[in-house]
């Protein structure tokens, strides 16, 4: 089964796609990884890298084509990233959501920053991506069509989150 999960930074996707991975044995591939990856390849922060990215099409096309090749090369893969749902062909495609200020408490004490740092920054990186994805892919990030299912992450313990994926890959599997 392929799984795609985006959301926005901090609302859990990273930590749902791990736990989901645990909960099946099925590896997860991460968008974020392949970004912070890129970035640290040339040498710059999260946020540095992000505004390059504004200016070079080349590096979001990079990052959809090394998901979307993983994907159409396995038969089991959760794929972790804010558009993978966009070009990996999917069983489930799953968005999750969590308030500002839940996303950035979580930020905030993941990478040990202020919360108003980490505000800033998530305020800063969203703006960012919205601009590339609409002007590089045209993709509305607030148009959630293209998900399966949106799952609020503040409502729910991670595990939780992770069960109810889990649940509905069941339900998919007894449809086929």
């Amino acid at each position: 089964m392929i799984i795609t999960i985006g959301g926005l930074a901090g609302s859990g996707t990273s930590t749902t796609s791990r736990i989901l991975s645990e909960k099946t044995g099925i590896p997860v591939v991460s968008a974020g990884d392949i970004f912070r990856q890129m970035a640290q390849e040339r040498g710059m922060g999260i946020l540095e890298f992000s505004k390059f990215a504004e200016g070079n099409i080349k590096i979001d096309q990079e990052i959809d084509h090394r998901q979307a090749e993983l994907a159409r090369q396995a038969d089991d893969l959760i794929v972790e990233g804010r558009l993978s749902a966009y070009f990996v062909d999917a069983d489930l495609k799953v968005w999750c959501t969590a308030p500002l200020d839940v996303r950035t408490e979580r930020i905030s004490q993941r990478e040990n920053k202020t919360t108003s740092q980490a505000r800033e920054e998530i305020i800063t990186r969203e703006r960012s991506e919205a601009q590339r994805y609409l002007e590089i892919h045209n993709i509305d990030t607030k148009n959630m069509d293209v998900y399966d299912i949106v799952i609020n992450t503040h409502a729910f313990k991670a595990d939780s989150v992770a069960q109810i994926i889990l649940k509905i890959t069941e339900v998919i599997e007894c449809q086929q």
